[in-house]
């Protein structure tokens, strides 16, 4: 699906129909947004702009000169955006490619960040002269969204904390995973950040934009920082958050053993003297006396009593 937005003077056109673009209406194309493309779709805008877009492989490279490029006319930057599900968070790649005044992105997946810049589009166009004020707009508020992913985390985490601290119950299993499930958020989520935050670093050399632009791109060059810094800290909370559970799970686990083990010294006297008397001598000398049973019996509970009361004296149960 493509979405090319034409900007007429004061407000903005939308053409989703490919065969609506005209020499008209191509020189006001401001920004250029395909969802999925298919390849007719994206051979045609290739042929009418006049310029090449790169595969989805080439698009998924992790190297810092695969995620920015900067030729004459052109401005080619592959950036990640966060997923946020409850089971599988991932970061998906999107593309910008910045051509002259215009703007085409290329995504592979419906994101919010997308949905809310339409709106703040339509509702203030005078605000964005060139596609590059509108890629600008489009990384601050995906920002502000990392932001937001970022505090329901710490707001996580310490609902987590919280569980082990009063909730506990026997549910190790399922904690240790709720932990690496919100590990590898945070990790996914500082991938996200280093990410924008080279990209940016390299896009705020650039010369072909109006130096205005670079004050907005310091400021959240500034605003990636301090959640980059945030994510660290949540990992601390994580790696403490962690180290206390094994700790109480530690503990938990030493008061089955020692219940055992008091267990053990209990019923080891007993087991002896039954064990004495369990033999078939006739050299013992109660096993012919009358009260001998009820002997056996008495001083098996005795000295059950016994190892009780020393311990208990002693402060170790």
């Amino acid at each position: 699906m493509i979405k090319c937005f034409v900007k007429n003077e004061n407000a903005i056109a939308l053409i989703e129909t490919m065969s609506d673009l005209d020499g008209d209406n191509i020189e006001k194309v401001i920004w250029i947004d395909m969802l999925m493309p298919t390849y007719d779709e994206i051979v045609f805008i290739e042929n009418t702009f006049e310029i090449k877009f790169p595969t989805k492989q080439e698009t998924e490279e992790i190297e810092i000169s695969s995620r920015y490029w900067e030729e004459n006319d052109r401005i080619e930057i592959n950036s990640f955006f966060l997923i946020s599900a409850a089971q599988n968070s991932h970061n998906e790649t999107v593309s910008f490619i910045l051509y002259k005044n215009l703007l085409i992105s290329i995504r592979y997946t419906s994101l919010y960040t997308f949905d809310e810049f339409n709106r703040k589009f339509f509702a203030a166009p005078k605000q964005f002269e060139s596609g590059y004020d509108i890629f600008c707009q489009i990384l601050d508020i995906r920002i502000d969204a990392d932001a937001d992913v970022i505090e329901k985390l710490s707001r996580d985490i310490t609902r987590l904390r919280r569980h082990v601290f009063t909730d506990y119950t026997n549910d190790d299993e399922e904690i240790l995973e709720r932990i690496s499930s919100l590990e590898d958020l945070n990790m996914q989520l500082r991938e996200n950040l280093n990410d924008k935050q080279r990209i940016l670093s390299s896009f705020l050399k650039s010369t072909k934009y109006k130096s205005a632009l670079k004050n907005d791109i310091a400021i959240m060059l500034k605003d990636i920082k301090s959640l980059i810094d945030y994510t660290d800290f949540n990992f601390e909370r994580l790696e403490y958050l962690q180290n206390i559970f094994v700790g109480l799970l530690s503990i938990e686990q030493n008061k089955i053993i020692k219940i055992f083990a008091i267990m053990n010294v209990i019923f080891l006297p007993p087991t002896l003297i039954a064990s004495i008397y369990g033999m078939n001598f006739d050299l013992l000398p109660e096993l012919h006396w009358r009260f001998g049973y009820l002997m056996s019996i008495f001083l098996m509970i005795g000295s059950s009593i016994l190892p009780l009361y020393f311990f208990k004296r002693k402060g170790w149960i």
